[in-house]
Protein backbone atom coordinates (compact mmCIF):
# COMPACT_ATOMS: atom_id res chain seq x y z
CA UNK A 1 0.00 0.00 0.00
CA UNK A 2 1.06 3.90 -0.23
CA UNK A 3 2.64 5.74 2.68
CA UNK A 4 -0.04 8.26 2.00
CA UNK A 5 -2.52 8.73 5.25
CA UNK A 6 -6.03 8.71 4.13
CA UNK A 7 -6.91 7.94 7.73
CA UNK A 8 -8.89 11.35 7.55
CA UNK A 9 -10.45 10.38 3.75
CA UNK A 10 -14.22 9.81 4.24
CA UNK A 11 -15.77 7.58 1.06
CA UNK A 12 -19.32 7.42 0.33
CA UNK A 13 -20.56 3.78 -1.18
CA UNK A 14 -24.27 4.16 -2.88
CA UNK A 15 -26.61 0.99 -3.31
CA UNK A 16 -29.97 -0.44 -3.07
CA UNK A 17 -30.53 -3.19 -0.44
CA UNK A 18 -31.10 -6.36 -2.64
CA UNK A 19 -28.44 -7.27 -5.38
CA UNK A 20 -25.41 -5.16 -5.18
CA UNK A 21 -22.45 -8.06 -6.71
CA UNK A 22 -20.97 -9.01 -2.85
CA UNK A 23 -17.10 -8.31 -4.14
CA UNK A 24 -17.74 -5.47 -5.76
CA UNK A 25 -18.82 -3.86 -2.40
CA UNK A 26 -17.50 -5.58 0.20
CA UNK A 27 -13.53 -5.78 -0.95
CA UNK A 28 -13.38 -2.14 -1.16
CA UNK A 29 -15.20 -1.67 1.52
CA UNK A 30 -12.58 -4.15 3.59
CA UNK A 31 -9.58 -2.51 1.95
CA UNK A 32 -10.31 1.16 2.35
CA UNK A 33 -11.24 0.89 5.86
CA UNK A 34 -8.17 -1.31 6.14
CA UNK A 35 -6.28 1.72 5.02
CA UNK A 36 -8.00 3.85 7.91
CA UNK A 37 -10.53 5.68 5.26
CA UNK A 38 -13.67 6.39 7.06
CA UNK A 39 -16.32 4.62 4.75
CA UNK A 40 -20.21 5.01 4.60
CA UNK A 41 -22.99 2.84 2.80
CA UNK A 42 -25.75 4.93 2.11
CA UNK A 43 -28.69 2.34 0.95
CA UNK A 44 -32.03 3.12 -0.17
CA UNK A 45 -33.83 2.11 2.96
CA UNK A 46 -31.62 1.23 6.68
CA UNK A 47 -32.64 -2.29 6.18
CA UNK A 48 -29.66 -4.86 5.08
CA UNK A 49 -28.25 -4.69 2.55
CA UNK A 50 -28.46 -8.12 0.27
CA UNK A 51 -25.47 -9.01 -1.53
CA UNK A 52 -25.49 -11.88 -4.42
CA UNK A 53 -22.73 -13.71 -6.03
CA UNK A 54 -22.64 -13.83 -10.00
CA UNK A 55 -25.80 -11.82 -9.71
CA UNK A 56 -27.68 -14.87 -8.32
CA UNK A 57 -26.47 -16.35 -5.37
CA UNK A 58 -27.01 -14.95 -2.37
CA UNK A 59 -23.68 -13.28 -0.50
CA UNK A 60 -23.53 -11.56 2.87
CA UNK A 61 -25.34 -8.85 4.38
CA UNK A 62 -24.29 -5.44 5.63
CA UNK A 63 -26.29 -2.82 7.72
CA UNK A 64 -26.01 0.76 5.86
CA UNK A 65 -24.95 3.77 7.99
CA UNK A 66 -27.40 5.83 6.10
CA UNK A 67 -30.18 6.09 3.40
CA UNK A 68 -29.45 7.57 0.04
CA UNK A 69 -32.10 10.41 1.11
CA UNK A 70 -30.50 11.58 4.04
CA UNK A 71 -26.69 11.32 3.59
CA UNK A 72 -24.98 14.65 3.27
CA UNK A 73 -22.86 14.04 0.01
CA UNK A 74 -20.77 17.07 0.52
CA UNK A 75 -18.79 15.66 3.82
CA UNK A 76 -17.02 12.81 1.62
CA UNK A 77 -13.89 12.30 -0.60
CA UNK A 78 -14.67 9.86 -2.76
CA UNK A 79 -17.82 8.35 -4.44
CA UNK A 80 -18.14 4.56 -4.51
CA UNK A 81 -20.97 3.25 -7.17
CA UNK A 82 -20.53 -1.01 -6.90
CA UNK A 83 -22.56 -3.23 -9.64
CA UNK A 84 -24.35 -6.31 -9.29
CA UNK A 85 -27.08 -6.03 -12.47
CA UNK A 86 -29.98 -5.67 -10.71
CA UNK A 87 -28.59 -3.41 -8.42
CA UNK A 88 -27.21 -0.91 -10.66
CA UNK A 89 -30.50 -0.88 -12.82
CA UNK A 90 -32.70 -0.16 -9.88
CA UNK A 91 -29.95 2.51 -8.12
CA UNK A 92 -30.45 4.64 -11.70
CA UNK A 93 -33.97 4.99 -10.82
CA UNK A 94 -33.40 6.88 -7.61
CA UNK A 95 -33.06 10.50 -7.65
CA UNK A 96 -31.41 10.80 -4.74
CA UNK A 97 -28.97 8.34 -5.99
CA UNK A 98 -28.43 10.56 -9.41
CA UNK A 99 -28.24 14.04 -6.99
CA UNK A 100 -25.07 12.33 -5.06
CA UNK A 101 -23.47 11.62 -8.28
CA UNK A 102 -23.81 15.00 -9.62
CA UNK A 103 -22.66 16.55 -6.10
CA UNK A 104 -19.58 14.91 -6.67
CA UNK A 105 -18.92 15.55 -10.22
CA UNK A 106 -20.09 19.25 -9.45
CA UNK A 107 -17.76 19.78 -7.02
CA UNK A 108 -14.81 17.86 -9.07
CA UNK A 109 -14.67 15.22 -6.29
CA UNK A 110 -13.90 11.58 -7.77
CA UNK A 111 -16.28 8.98 -8.53
CA UNK A 112 -14.96 5.18 -8.86
CA UNK A 113 -17.75 2.78 -10.30
CA UNK A 114 -17.29 -0.97 -11.38
CA UNK A 115 -19.32 -3.17 -13.32
CA UNK A 116 -23.04 -2.20 -14.02
CA UNK A 117 -22.16 1.11 -11.57
CA UNK A 118 -21.41 3.31 -14.32
CA UNK A 119 -25.26 2.93 -15.05
CA UNK A 120 -26.20 5.52 -12.40
CA UNK A 121 -23.59 8.13 -14.22
CA UNK A 122 -25.21 7.44 -17.37
CA UNK A 123 -28.40 8.49 -15.86
CA UNK A 124 -27.16 11.25 -13.68
CA UNK A 125 -25.65 13.01 -17.51
CA UNK A 126 -22.33 13.18 -16.39
CA UNK A 127 -20.36 10.83 -18.96
CA UNK A 128 -20.26 13.21 -21.73
CA UNK A 129 -17.02 13.54 -23.12
CA UNK A 130 -15.29 11.08 -20.80
CA UNK A 131 -14.02 7.95 -20.96
CA UNK A 132 -14.32 4.37 -19.17
CA UNK A 133 -15.04 1.24 -19.19
CA UNK A 134 -17.79 -1.33 -17.68
CA UNK A 135 -19.35 -4.53 -17.87
CA UNK A 136 -19.27 -4.66 -21.57
CA UNK A 137 -23.42 -4.77 -22.07
CA UNK A 138 -23.29 -1.21 -20.59
CA UNK A 139 -21.12 -0.13 -23.91
CA UNK A 140 -24.07 1.16 -25.94
CA UNK A 141 -25.93 3.24 -23.12
CA UNK A 142 -22.15 4.71 -22.47
CA UNK A 143 -21.52 5.67 -26.09
CA UNK A 144 -25.43 6.87 -26.65
CA UNK A 145 -24.94 9.14 -23.31
CA UNK A 146 -21.63 10.97 -24.93
CA UNK A 147 -19.13 8.60 -23.27
CA UNK A 148 -16.20 6.79 -24.97
CA UNK A 149 -16.09 2.83 -23.78
CA UNK A 150 -12.77 1.30 -23.52
CA UNK A 151 -12.32 -2.97 -22.79
CA UNK A 152 -9.73 -2.19 -20.04
CA UNK A 153 -9.50 -4.08 -16.41
CA UNK A 154 -9.35 -0.05 -15.29
CA UNK A 155 -9.96 3.46 -16.80
CA UNK A 156 -8.95 6.51 -15.25
CA UNK A 157 -9.94 9.50 -16.71
CA UNK A 158 -9.28 13.33 -15.06
CA UNK A 159 -10.90 15.94 -17.84
CA UNK A 160 -13.40 18.51 -17.31
CA UNK A 161 -12.85 18.91 -13.63
CA UNK A 162 -13.26 15.51 -11.95
CA UNK A 163 -11.35 11.98 -11.77
CA UNK A 164 -13.76 9.21 -13.20
CA UNK A 165 -12.01 5.91 -12.26
CA UNK A 166 -13.73 2.31 -13.59
CA UNK A 167 -13.51 -1.11 -13.48
CA UNK A 168 -15.39 -3.77 -15.56
CA UNK A 169 -16.04 -6.95 -13.16
CA UNK A 170 -14.44 -8.04 -9.73
CA UNK A 171 -11.81 -9.65 -11.53
CA UNK A 172 -10.91 -6.09 -11.78
CA UNK A 173 -10.35 -5.38 -8.41
CA UNK A 174 -6.77 -5.27 -7.86
CA UNK A 175 -6.32 -2.03 -10.57
CA UNK A 176 -9.40 -0.78 -9.31
CA UNK A 177 -8.51 -0.29 -5.72
CA UNK A 178 -5.10 0.90 -7.17
CA UNK A 179 -6.40 4.02 -8.67
CA UNK A 180 -9.01 4.24 -6.11
CA UNK A 181 -6.03 4.13 -3.60
CA UNK A 182 -4.24 7.30 -5.71
CA UNK A 183 -7.25 9.39 -6.39
CA UNK A 184 -7.48 9.44 -2.54
CA UNK A 185 -3.78 10.03 -1.55
CA UNK A 186 -3.42 12.91 -4.07
CA UNK A 187 -6.34 14.54 -2.19
CA UNK A 188 -4.56 14.28 1.41
CA UNK A 189 -1.57 15.86 -0.17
Amino acid sequence: MSDNDVSKRRVLAITTNYGVEQDELLVPLEHLRGWGADVDVAAVSKDDVRTLVGDKDPGKTIRPEVTLADVDPVAYDLLLVPGGTLNADALRGHDSATDIVRSFTSSGRPVAAICHGPWALVEADVVAGKKLTSYPSLKTDIRNAGGEWADEPVVTDDTQGWTLITSRNPGDLEPFLREVDSALAVNTQ
